[in-house]
């Protein structure tokens, strides 16, 4: 290994330095299904946009650190019109870095693949959240179909020549498979953004035996816990002829190795730092103080995509129960809840939307006096600055997720408190509380621990939140977005070299699912 794995701080430019010295002359293409920029027309004309989304937040840098072509679908109602005849447009557009390439998904299969079989299916699949998976053939089919699609065009990027190809999350599990297909000398890592299930839930999908012989078509397979681990491996080695070896943490099937390892992902913390502390932030906190006055003596925050793992109802419900049980709150305290809507052709998310405002009137009908209201509810997408400035502004964050692969928002949050002020309410059952020991722990499900909690991060005292927030800024630094992308490259490395299968590898593929 000519650069070390154990650094104290990985950096943006560790590594950049990292690549350059494992894969001399690398071409990175990541391929999702969300493009990291989109075009859409607006009042003033065409606007570029940069859609909400923790993974796109997350490969965003790692693009720009190593330039290369981002392949994803075209959603906005102005992509062709920007893109040239291939597709391909430099983003981002004020500092142009890599090339976004668009592909366009009829609108036949995207729908079945991407709000039918992924999320529908293989979303509450993973995430344990007492939400019963939909399973319907039409759906798996069009899955089928836009893996291929993808498929073809990796193939077409890497030109012909050997690749390392990394693909991200759930909406590619059959890729792996078809890309080994194509190619035998491919060596093939992905990264699993979601939680896995344990093999008794698992064994309600349909077509289990081909997505999971799709996905040890990889070389190196990754998730963000070692018990998501765990779980894969039990289930391959009760559902496939496979042989598991437990020491070495991998997968043999018909003479194939796949590695399975933990990678943690985190966020920029650098970069976040210096937005949270410029002006544009600055001047989102100053509009925010004037539109909350001197009424509210006490801020809390909730800031999530409206998805039914988010336990946002839950949370409200437990303010509900503080209000009761600690009346010194009433008329003090306001709780901002920023929803930013998603997946709204899906039903279930439909009526967790109306969950949400009839929950927040009816708690505000109960307990409201004269202009006070407990809650307000911001159903639409921030702009980061404006939700740092939430984050700098806030008493406390509450991120209760009854599942949750990971969560940056509770990694972003403590990234945002320069001030090493604030209290961060977190669910255990986040991945993130691995990691955010520090912060109070709560049970989602139990509104009384929740209550508790607010109540106690509402009294601590200073030193202690100080003390908190300085230990939780040291993980949230050290395990940033650098450190995963460090891990994986080792990773990668490791199973080049003990499959043999190249020399010197020429380009490094990463596709990704959002």
């Amino acid at each position: 290994m000519s650069l070390e794995h154990c650094r104290a701080v990985w950096t943006k430019n560790a590594l950049h330095e990292l690549l350059r010295a494992e894969f001399d002359g690398v071409r990175v293409i990541t391929v999702s299904n969300r493009e990291p920029y989109l075009h859409r027309r607006g009042p003033n004309g065409v606007e570029c946009i940069q859609p909400a989304g923790g993974l796109t937040v997350a490969l965003d840098p790692i693009m720009r650190t190593t330039g290369g072509v981002w392949v994803a679908h075209g959603s906005g109602d102005a992509d062709r019109m920007t893109a040239d005849g291939r597709g391909h447009v430099a983003v981002p557009p004020s500092a142009p870095a890599y090339t976004l390439r668009r592909v366009w998904l009829d609108r036949k299969i995207e729908k079945p693949y991407y709000c039918g079989l992924a999320n529908e299916g293989l979303w509450p699949l993973c995430h344990t959240a007492f939400h019963r998976p939909v399973f319907r053939l039409r759906d798996w089919e069009s899955y089928r179909e836009v893996n291929r699609i993808f498929a073809n065009a990796v193939i077409e990027e890497a030109a012909g020549e050997p690749a390392f190809v990394f693909i991200q999350d759930y909406h590619f599990a059959l890729l792996p498979r078809l890309l080994k297909k194509r190619n035998p000398n491919l060596t093939v890592a992905q990264f699993w953004h979601i939680p896995w299930p344990n093999r008794e839930t698992f064994r309600a999908f349909p077509w289990k035996e081909e997505l999971l012989d799709g996905m040890l078509g990889n070389d190196l397979l990754g998730f963000h816990l070692p018990a998501f681990c765990g779980n894969f491996l039990e289930t391959v080695e009760r559902g496939l002829e496979v042989m598991v070896d437990a020491d070495q943490h991998a997968v043999w099937r018909a003479g194939h190795r796949t590695g399975v390892r933990a990678f943690p992902i985190g966020i920029d913390f650098e970069e976040h730092v210096r937005y949270a502390c410029g002006p544009e932030v600055e001047s989102y906190a100053e509009k925010w103080r004037k539109a909350l006055g001197d009424r509210h003596s006490l801020l809390g925050i909730g800031i999530d995509r409206v998805d039914y793992t988010k336990g946002i109802p839950e949370r409200l419900r437990a303010l509900d129960r503080l209000l009761e049980s600690y009346p010194e709150y009433r008329g003090k305290l306001l709780f901002l809840q920023v929803a930013v809507p998603s997946r709204l052709q899906i039903g279930e998310y439909q009526r967790l939307n109306h969950e949400i405002e009839s929950t927040i009137r009816e708690i505000n009908f109960k307990w409201g006096r004269g202009s006070w209201r407990p809650i307000r509810l911001y159903s639409r997408h921030m702009p980061q600055a404006e939700m740092m400035a939430l984050h700098r502004l806030s008493d406390f964050c509450m991120v209760t997720s009854l599942h949750d692969g990971m969560n940056l928002v509770a990694k972003e949050y403590v990234a945002s408190r320069t001030d090493n002020d604030g209290v961060l309410v977190l669910s255990s059952f986040t991945g993130a509380a691995r990691e955010l020991t520090s912060a109070l722990m709560v049970n989602p499900f139990c509104l009384d621990d929740i209550a508790d909690a607010v109540h106690r991060a509402l009294t601590m005292p200073g030193d202690e939140r100080r003390r908190r927030m300085q230990a939780l800024r040291s993980v949230v630094r050290t395990n940033n977005i650098y450190t995963w992308a460090a891990g994986l490259v080792h990773g990668l490395v490791e199973v080049e070299r003990c499959a043999r299968s190249f020399s010197e590898p020429q380009q490094l593929a990463l596709v990704s699912g959002l």
